[in-house]
């Protein structure tokens, strides 16, 4: 697990504020029933350029406001207004490292009482130093995990809610009890849909395989990013299409990718042995391809980027932000 640290500020009812005043009762809904929506946002930090990237900001935020249109949540708040607040609250807490951010919509009302018919939102958001969530630079050991997926029309996976994550750490757990770093999970028809909190892919003859969005998968961006980068620079395809576990046994390569994880090499399943038990080929090659882009070190992709201190954040319109 990655070390995080304290932040000195968060956005909290409208404003950055202290760390310590951006508190919330024991009685709020969010807290006691799960009526959260979450996204998850890396910032790269760059010595030669003394520059924090964030990397896909605005999809990172369209994504988020969808999530909460889907879940019955009213932000009254713009992709681009929330870039704004996001860049202006990693600039304040001048950071020189690679950081993670975490904006949350919540029901914020204090009340007992499950529906969400009437109670009020509210969004705040924090930035905290980052390293890697897993170790990156070994294979790790994964199992499948005994707990399914929540299926989409109970929990959507897609919509990072804060209550679905039980599911996410109930299968994180019990791989970790068991000796392994991460667990796959399989969706109600026994399908590979993803590990605990990150997308999955496999590679079998030189094409990727990961299961489809039909499948109850988060529509990761980072899953969206390799995608591209496996096309654009190694000419490699992607099939999306539902994954039998077994073929997790059959496959040459595996790799888990995500915000959290960033690219991560699977070498064992079950302590079945993938490929020739080491970090693939395919693998290393897009990890390498991803860290270049997102420190700011392949031309072709900075507008993908955000810089912190030197860009031009979003327009701010009438957002207060201190």
């Amino acid at each position: 697990m990655a070390e995080t640290r304290t932040p000195k500020y968060a956005y909290f009812r409208g404003h950055i504020v202290p760390w310590e005043e951006a508190t919330v009762s024991v009685m709020t809904h969010a807290f006691n029933y799960g009526t959260g929506v979450f996204e998850g946002i890396r910032g790269y930090w760059n010595e030669e350029t003394e520059e924090i990237y964030i990397f896909r900001l605005r999809e990172h935020f369209e994504r988020f406001l969808k999530n909460t249109r889907m879940l019955f949540f009213s932000v009254p708040l713009t992709a681009d207004q929330l870039c704004d607040i996001a860049v202006h609250l990693i600039r304040k807490e001048e950071y020189r490292e690679d950081v993670y951010l975490r904006p949350v919509a919540y029901k914020s009302a204090e009340q007992i009482g499950v529906s969400m018919t009437g109670v009020p939102d509210d969004v705040t958001m924090f930035a905290t130093p980052m390293g890697n969530y897993v170790d990156i630079h070994r294979g790790l050991s994964v199992s499948v995990s005994s707990w399914r997926r929540t299926d989409d029309n109970a929990i959507p996976g897609r919509a990072k809610a804060t209550g679905n994550y039980i599911n996410s750490a109930l299968a994180k757990n019990e791989a970790v009890l068991n000796g392994h770093d991460e667990a796959v999970v399989l969706n109600k028809e026994g399908y590979v849909v993803e590990s605990s909190a990150s997308n999955i892919f496999l590679v079998r003859d030189g094409v990727l395989l990961t299961p489809s969005v039909a499948d109850g998968i988060l529509e990761g961006i980072t899953r969206n990013t390799l995608m591209q980068l496996a096309a654009d620079e190694l000419g490699i395809r992607t099939e999306q299409r539902q994954i039998a576990r077994t073929e997790l046994y059959y496959a040459d390569e595996i790799f888990l990718a995500g915000t959290g994880v960033q690219i991560a090499p699977v070498t064992s399943v079950y302590r079945v042995q993938i490929g020739d038990g080491q970090m693939g080929r395919i693998s290393i090659e897009l990890q390498r391809l991803y860290f270049e882009v997102v420190k700011g070190r392949n031309p072709k992709y900075l507008d993908w980027l955000t810089p912190v201190k030197s860009g031009q954040p979003a327009e701010r319109a009438t957002v207060p932000v201190s």
